[in-house]
C-alpha cells in the first residue's frame, strides 16, 4: 500500500547530479535496488549493504526489548505532538498526511507485531537503518536529500560552505558523523549497553538526543573537552610496566636464577587510573625517596627540578606558579648544598634565580657562587653571557673588568692544577682535566675578542690576539710568570714586528736576536772604551728605568689635572643633557643649540662614514709610526688605535697543552674569516659559542644556504622567494678582505713553526694567499695564485707529504688537473724512502687523490674512474705506488679488498681505546669508496655502518673525525638516492641530527632530501621538533631560509623568529635580530614592525655596534631625528667606539652647499 503511494518523480537536492528515481526503502527485488542505488548519488555511504551491520547488531541480547518499544512509542507520540504547524503543508509522505491519529495507532501496533514475528523467525534484522533514519526525522527539518516528496525549489544556497554537504548528500547536520570522548569507566561489556541506551545501537534515540547534546557538550575536540583534558582531577588510564622487561617464552636461554619469574613479571603489569594531582603526589614521593637514598646523584635532583617546571605549566594562576618556582629553588639549593662541585646544579639554580630575582640581586648571587667556584669555566661563561645581555648594566669598561677577572681566575686554576698533577714541572703529557680547563680559558678569551670587535674596538681585538699568541706560543723557555711578563712588556713596547705583520719572527726569536745585538754592541763599546771608564751595557737598562721612574713626582700633578679636566667635561656633558631636556620641553636655553641635526639624511651619512672607518681601522698603530703621528694631528680619539701593554696585560695567560694552542690558532683564523677545515666537533662549546655570537653569515654558511636555496626554488613553478643571505648584504669591503688575508697568511706561516707539518694550517695559509691575490674566482687559470708559496714551503720541508696533497688539491680546484696529478704521483712514489712516523700520512694522500679524480667529471671521462680505482688498489693492497698505466686487474682488486678488511680489523682495537685520528678516518673512507666503485653502494654502506659500531656513542658525539665520517656517509647516501629508499636516507639524517644537532651539512641534506621527496609540512614538523629539543642558531637559520625560499607565509616566519627569541641564549643572537629587522623592512614592508623589532634588538644585544648602525642605515626614513640623536647618545653611554663626530658631517654638508 505504501509502495503504491510513492510518487513517480523526484527532484534532487543538488542540480549537479542527474535526476533519477530514489531507491525504495525495502525493495522487493535486490537486483533492481542495487541498480537504482548505482544510478543515484556516487557516494559509497548510500550503496553500502546495511544487512552486514544488522547481522552484527542482531548478535546482542536485549532482555528489556518490550520496555524499549514502549518508550519508543512514547517518544514518537511526543514528537508528533511537538511538530510545528507550518511544516504540515509539506508532509513526509502522502499516506501520513491523509491518515487520522487512530489509524496511525493501529499501524504502529501492526508494525510492532510484525517486528516481533520477524525477529522470532529471523526473516529481518533487528533494525533497519534506512527506515530508522527516515522515520526519526526531527520536526524542524523539512525533508531528506533523497526525499520522495517533490518540491518546487530544485536547489539550495549553502551559505556556510560545509563540504560535508557534498560528502553526505544532505544539508542536514545530523547526517554528519560525530565522535565522542571515550570514557574509561564504561568498560563492562553488555552492562554498558543496558545502562546507556543512547549509544551506538539505538539509532533513532541517538539522533533525537544529539541535537541538544551537541550544543551543550560539543565534539571531542571542542573547548569543553579540551578543558576537561587539562583538568587536574580528571582520571587517566596509565599502564605501569615492570622495571625489568618482560621476557618471552622464545628466548635463547633462561638463567636458573630467573626460573618461574615470568608469570610474576607479567602479573606486575597493572592499569592504574590517576588524576594529575595523583601523579604529582606519586612522583613527589618517588623523588623524595630517591633523593634521600642517593643524595649525591646530580641528575636525580635535576629531574626533580624539571618536574617542578611541568607542575608550574599546569598552574592557571600566577601565585601558584610562583609558589612552584620557590619549591624548585629550594630543591636546587638543597642539591647544591649536598653537591657543591656540580656545575649543572649551580647553573640550573642560577637560571631559577633569574626567573625570580632582580638584576642586582642576581649579580650578587653570581659573584658569591664564583668566589667559591672560581675555576669553573662553565660558570664564568654563563655569568658573562648574563651580564652582557643586561641592557641596564652593560658598559664596555665594566665588561672588560669582568673578563679580566675571569681570565685571571681560570689561568690561576690552570697553574694550580698543573702543579698538583706535575709537581716537578717536567710533564710530557698534559692531564685531560687541564686540557678541558685550558680549552674553556681559550673560549673565554675569544669571547672577549668578539666583544671588543663587535663594540667597535677592532684594533684592541687584533692586539689581544697578537699578544696572546706571542705570549703563549712563542715565549722563551724556563722563565717564571713574572719574568715572562717583564720581558714581554719590553717586546711589546719595542719596534719589533708582531705576529701577522711583515717581518715578524716571534717573541722568542726576536728576543734572541735582540740579545745577540745587545752583546755585539756591548763588545764593540768595550773594545773602544778607555781606562778612565765610561758607559757600559749594564747601565743602559738602569738609565731607562730612571727615565721611566723620574716623572713619578709629576705624575700625581698630571693625574690631578686630568681629574679636573674630566670633571669639567662631565659638567659640560651634564649641562648639555639639561639643555636637551629643556629643548624637549620647548625652552630655548641657548642660541648655540641651533647646530643640532635637522635632517635624517645627515645621520645616514654619519652611519655610512662610521661603517667605512670601521672597515679601514682594524690594525693597531705603533706609537712611533707616521700613521700615529698623523692620527695625533687629526684627532685625539684616534689614539685608541695605539694599543699599549697596559691595555692587554690583564688578559695574558700561558697554555701548556697542544690542544688548547691549536684551538687558539684555529679560532683566530676563523675569527678573521679565513678558509679553514673543520677544526673541532660541532658539539664542542667553541663551535656553539661561535654560532651564538654571529653578526653576519660566515663564508661556509653562505655557501650551504645558497645551495639549499637553489634546490628549493628549482622545484617551484612560480618562485616567489627571497634568499636569507640577501637580507644581510654586506658593503664592499674587498680592500679590507685583501689586507686581512695578507695578515692571516703571515700569522699562519709563523704559527707553522709551532705546529710543523699541520696540513690544516698549511691549507689555510695557501687559501689566504689566494684570497689576498684574487677575488676567489676559481675559474681555470694557468698559474694557481698559491703556487709560489707552496713551492717555497716544500723547499723548506721536502718530506711533508700532506703539504703536497694540499697543494695538489688547490691546483685541481683551479683546473690544473695534470699538474695536480704530477704532484700527487711524486708524493706517493716517495713514501717508501720516508721515515716510519711519516708513512701513516699516506692514507690521507691516497684518499685526497681518489677524490680529486672522481671530481674530474667521471661521467664524461672514464679515465678518471679507472685512475681512482688504481689509487685505491695501491692503498688497500699495500703495494708500492706506481703511476697509472691501465685498469687494475681482478687479482689486484681482490688483494685490495682483503687488505682493507685486515687494516680495519686492526683499527678496531685502537678505536676502542679512543685513539682516533685523521689517517684512520681517511682509511675507512677509502675502503668505502673502493667498495662503491667495485661492488656497489651497499658494500660501502656496510663498511661505514660497521665503523660506527667500533666506538662508544659518547665518543662519537665529541669526535671531529667521526663527525667527518658520518658526513661522508650521508653524502654517499645522497649521491645514490635514486637507488635507495627515501626512508633510509631520512632516517640516517635524522639520526645524525640527534648526535650532531649543530651540524650545518646535515641540516642542508635534510632540507634537500625532504624537499625533493616529501611534503613541506613534514620538514616543518622536523624543524619544530629540533628547535624545541636542541635550539640552535643553525637550526633556526635553516628553518627561516626554507620558509623564505618557498615563499612561506608571514605568520609562519614571524612565528619562527618569535619562538627563537623565547630561548634565553638565542635571545642574544645578533644575526637573528638583524634578519628579523630586515625581513620586516624589505619583505613584509611593515615599517612600524621593523621599528619595534629594532628597539627590542638593541635592548637584547647592546654591545653590537653593527646592530645599532642598522637603525641609522636601514631605518633612517622610519626613525625621527630626535630618536636618532637619542640613539647616538645611548651608544656613547654604553661606551661603544664611535669614530666619527656628527659635526664633521655637518661641516661637510655646509662645504658642499
Amino acid at each position: 500500500m505504501e509502495e503504491e503511494e510513492q510518487p513517480s518523480e523526484t527532484t534532487s537536492l543538488f542540480p549537479a547530479y542527474v535526476q533519477h528515481p530514489p531507491p525504495q526503502l525495502l525493495p522487493s527485488d535486490p537486483n533492481k535496488g542495487a541498480a537504482a542505488a548505482s544510478q543515484w548519488l556516487q557516494n559509497t555511504s548510500f550503496t553500502t549493504d546495511i544487512s552486514v551491520i544488522n547481522d552484527a547488531v542482531s548478535k546482542y541480547d536485549h532482555p528489556r526489548e518490550e520496555e524499549q518499544q514502549e518508550e519508543e512509542d512514547k517518544v514518537e507520540e511526543v514528537n508528533t505532538d511537538k511538530r510545528r504547524p507550518q511544516y504540515e503543508m509539506v508532509p513526509s509522505s502522502p499516506s501520513e498526511a491523509s491518515a487520522s491519529s487512530d489509524e496511525e495507532h493501529r499501524k504502529r501496533k501492526k508494525k510492532k507485531k510484525r517486528r516481533k514475528r520477524e525477529e522470532s523467525t529471523g526473516s529481518r534484522p533487528l533494525y533497519n537503518y534506512a527506515s530508522t533514519l527516515s522515520s526519526s526525522r526531527n520536526s524542524g527539518v523539512q525533508k531528506w536529500a533523497s526525499s520522495s516528496t517533490s518540491n518546487d525549489k530544485d536547489y539550495y544556497f549553502d551559505s556556510r560552505g560545509d563540504r560535508d554537504n557534498l560528502a553526505f548528500g544532505s544539508i542536514y547536520r545530523m547526517d554528519v558523523a560525530r565522535y565522542k570522548l571515550y570514557n574509561s569507566k564504561k568498560v563492562s561489556g553488555n552492562k554498558y549497553f543496558l545502562r546507556n541506551k543512547k549509544v551506538g545501537l539505538e539509532g533513532d534515540s541517538d539522533i533525537d538526543a544529539l541535537d541538544t547534546n551537541l550544543r551543550s557538550g560539543g565534539r571531542y575536540w571542542s573547548a569543553k573537552f579540551a578543558a576537561i583534558e587539562r583538568h587536574k582531577n580528571m582520571k587517566r588510564v596509565r599502564i605501569l610496566a615492570p622495571s625489568k622487561p618482560v621476557r618471552s617464552s622464545h628466548a635463547d636461554f633462561i638463567p636458573l636464577s630467573a626460573e618461574g619469574s615470568d608469570s610474576e613479571l607479567v602479573s606486575s603489569v597493572s592499569v592504574v587510573e590517576e588524576s594529575w594531582e595523583d601523579e604529582v603526589l606519586r612522583k613527589t614521593k618517588e623523588f623524595n625517596k630517591m633523593t634521600r637514598e642517593r643524595p649525591q646523584d646530580g641528575s636525580l635532583w635535576l629531574a626533580f627540578a624539571e618536574f617542578q617546571d611541568k607542575v608550574a605549566s599546569m598552574q592557571p594562576h600566577k601565585g601558584a606558579r610562583l609558589q612552584t618556582l620557590e619549591k624548585k629553588i629550594s630543591i636546587l639549593e638543597k642539591a647544591a648544598e649536598l653537591n657543591p662541585e656540580s656545575e649543572d646544579l649551580l647553573l640550573s639554580l642560577m637560571n631559577a634565580y633569574r626567573s625570580r630575582d632582580s638584576t642586582d640581586v642576581l649579580i650578587r648571587r653570581w659573584e658569591k657562587i664564583l668566589m667559591s667556584n672560581s675555576g669553573s669555566y662553565k660558570l664564568w661563561r654563563e655569568f658573562l653571557r648574563v651580564v652582557q645581555g643586561e641592557f641596564s648594566r652593560f658598559k664596555v669598561s665594566d665588561m672588560r673588568k669582568i673578563y679580566a677577572n675571569a681570565i685571571q681566575a681560570l689561568a690561576g686554576a690552570c697553574i694550580k692544577q698543573h702543579r698538583q698533577v706535575h709537581p716537578s714541572g717536567n710533564a710530557t703529557a698534559v692531564d685531560p682535566e687541564i686540557i678541558q680547563l685550558e680549552l674553556g680559558l681559550v673560549d673565554v678569551f675569544i669571547g672577549l675578542c668578539r666583544l671588543e670587535w663587535q663594540a667597535g674596538y677592532q684594533e684592541l681585538a687584533t692586539a689581544l690576539f697578537q699578544a696572546e699568541i706571542e705570549y703563549s706560543m712563542f715565549s722563551p723557555f724556563g722563565l717564571s710568570e713574572q719574568s715572562k711578563r717583564r720581558l714581554f712588556e719590553h717586546f711589546w713596547a719595542s719596534n719589533g714586528a708582531r705576529i701577522g705583520e711583515d717581518g715578524a719572527l716571534g717573541w722568542s726569536t726576536w728576543l734572541e736576536k735582540e740579545e745577540e745585538q745587545r752583546q755585539r754592541l756591548a763588545s764593540e763599546e768595550a773594545s773602544n772604551v778607555v781606562e778612565e771608564g765610561g758607559w757600559t751595557g749594564w747601565f743602559e737598562p738602569l738609565s731607562k728605568t730612571q727615565e721611566t721612574e723620574m716623572p713619578e713626582s709629576t705624575k700625581e700633578k698630571d693625574l690631578v689635572a686630568e681629574e679636573f679636566d674630566v670633571e669639567d667635561t662631565k659638567d659640560v656633558e651634564q649641562t648639555d643633557d639639561v639643555e636637551s631636556l629643556l629643548k624637549a620641553l620647548g625652552i630655548d636655553a641657548a642660541a648655540e643649540a641651533d647646530i643640532k641635526v635637522k635632517d635624517t639624511k645627515t645621520w645616514t651619512k654619519w652611519s655610512k662614514a662610521e661603517m667605512s672607518r670601521d672597515l679601514d681601522h682594524w690594525m693597531p698603530l705603533r706609537p712611533d709610526s707616521g700613521d700615529a703621528a698623523r692620527a695625533d694631528a687629526e684627532d685625539d680619539e684616534q689614539l685608541l688605535s695605539i694599543i699599549l701593554y697596559e691595555d692587554v696585560s690583564d688578559y695574558l695567560f700561558s697554555l701548556n697543552s697542544e690542544e688548547a694552542r691549536m684551538s687558539l690558532v684555529s679560532q683566530f683564523i676563523d675569527f678573521y674569516e679565513g678558509r679553514i677545515a673543520q677544526w673541532t666537533c660541532t658539539n664542542s662549546s667553541s663551535w656553539v659559542e661561535k654560532t651564538l655570537s654571529l653578526e653576519s653569515f660566515p663564508y661556509s654558511l653562505i655557501e650551504d644556504l645558497r645551495k639549499m636555496h637553489d634546490v628549493v626554488i628549482g622545484k617551484l613553478t612560480n618562485p616567489i622567494s627571497i634568499s636569507l643571505e640577501l637580507l644581510l648584504n654586506c658593503s664592499d669591503d674587498s680592500n679590507m678582505r685583501s689586507n686581512m688575508m695578507k695578515f692571516l697568511r703571515n700569522a699562519i706561516l709563523l704559527c707553522l713553526k709551532a705546529f710543523p707539518k699541520n696540513y690544516i694550517l698549511e691549507e689555510a695559509a695557501l687559501v689566504a694567499e689566494e684570497l689576498s691575490n684574487t677575488r676567489m674566482n676559481t675559474a681555470t687559470c694557468s698559474v694557481t695564485p698559491c703556487r709560489a708559496l707552496a713551492k717555497t714551503l716544500l723547499k723548506n720541508n721536502r718530506q711533508d707529504l700532506l703539504l703536497c696533497g694540499v697543494y695538489a688539491q688547490r691546483e685541481a680546484l683551479f683546473g690544473n688537473i695534470d699538474h695536480s696529478r704530477k704532484v700527487f704521483d711524486m708524493a706517493l712514489s716517495s713514501t717508501e724512502g720516508l721515515p716510519l712516523d711519516v708513512r701513516p700520512n699516506a692514507s690521507l694522500l691516497y684518499f685526497w687523490y681518489a677524490e680529486v679524480e672522481l671530481a674530474n667529471n667521471p661521467s664524461e671521462n672514464s679515465d678518471s674512474l679507472l685512475r681512482a680505482m688504481h689509487i685505491l688498489c695501491c692503498l688497500g693492497s699495500g703495494a708500492r705506488y706506481t703511476p697509472f698505466k691501465g685498469q687494475p686487474s681482478s687479482l689486484q682488486q681482490l688483494r685490495a679488498r682483503q687488505g682493507f678488511k685486515d687494516r680495519i680489523k686492526m683499527l678496531s682495537t685502537t678505536w676502542a681505546r679512543g685513539i682516533i685520528d685523521d689517517h684512520s678516518a681517511a682509511l675507512i673512507c677509502s675502503a668505502a669508496l673502493f667498495e662503491e666503485l667495485t661492488s656497489g653502494w651497499a658494500s660501502a654502506m656496510e663498511i661505514l655502518e660497521h665503523s660506527f659500531t667500533m666506538v662508544l656513542p659518547e665518543r662519537r658525539r665529541h669526535s671531529r673525525q667521526l663527525e667527518f665520517l658520518f658526513n661522508y656517509y650521508v653524502r654517499m647516501l645522497c649521491k645514490n638516492r635514486m637507488e635507495l629508499k627515501v626512508s633510509k636516507i631520512w632516517e640516517a639524517i635524522v639520526k645524525g641530527l640527534q648526535i650532531y644537532p649543530f651540524n650545518p651539512f646535515l641540516h642542508n641534506a635534510l632540507v634537500e632530501v625532504s624537499h625533493l621527496y616529501s611534503s613541506p609540512n613534514k620538514l616543518r614538523w622536523t624543524f619544530d621538533d629540533y628547535c624545541q629539543k636542541k635550539p640552535s642558531v643553525i637550526t633556526w637559520l635553516y628553518a627561516l631560509s626554507f620558509e623564505m625560499s618557498t615563499g612561506g607565509s608571514q605568520h609562519r616566519i614571524r612565528g619562527l623568529f618569535e619562538r627563537a627569541f623565547e630561548d634565553d641564549k638565542l635571545h642574544n643572537s645578533v644575526i637573528l635580530w638583524r634578519c628579523y629587522i630586515e625581513y620586516e623592512r624589505t619583505v613584509a614592508c611593515n615599517a612600524s614592525a621593523a621599528k619595534r623589532v629594532f628597539f627590542r634588538a638593541i635592548h637584547a644585544c647592546p654591545w653590537s655596534k653593527k646592530l645599532w648602525l642598522d637603525g641609522f642605515l636601514k631605518l633612517g626614513s622610519i626613525l625621527t631625528v630626535k630618536e636618532l640623536s637619542d640613539l647616538q647618545e645611548v651608544m656613547r653611554d654604553k661606551e661603544l667606539n664611535l669614530r666619527t663626530d656628527i659635526y664633521e658631517i655637518l661641516l661637510q654638508d655646509e662645504m658642499d652647499t
